[in-house]
């Protein structure tokens, strides 16, 4: 991954955007990672990727719930405010 300066950026952001379309540009401010630039692919894979961790995580929770008896009327009783 290369690092540029967020002056650098500012200056060459056209050369910037080329460069980010290859590989990934860490924008550092004042010797601090503030940014990262990528390609709109890159983002969509990523973003793709979570999606689907997440929804793999969401039915593993809800597998292992209804092994231990969680039903959905006693999801239901226990999110009621009626508590």
């Amino acid at each position: 991954m290369q690092i540029v300066s967020a002056t650098e950026a500012k200056q060459a952001f056209g050369s910037i955007i080329d460069k980010a379309q290859r590989e990934p540009i860490m924008i550092r401010k004042q010797n601090r990672d503030v940014a990262v630039i990528m390609s709109i692919a890159d983002y969509q894979r990523i973003t793709r990727t979570n999606i689907q961790e997440f929804q793999q995580f969401r039915e593993n929770i809800g597998n292992k719930a209804q092994k231990r008896g969680l039903t959905e009327e006693k999801l239901n009783e226990l999110l009621s405010d009626d508590q």
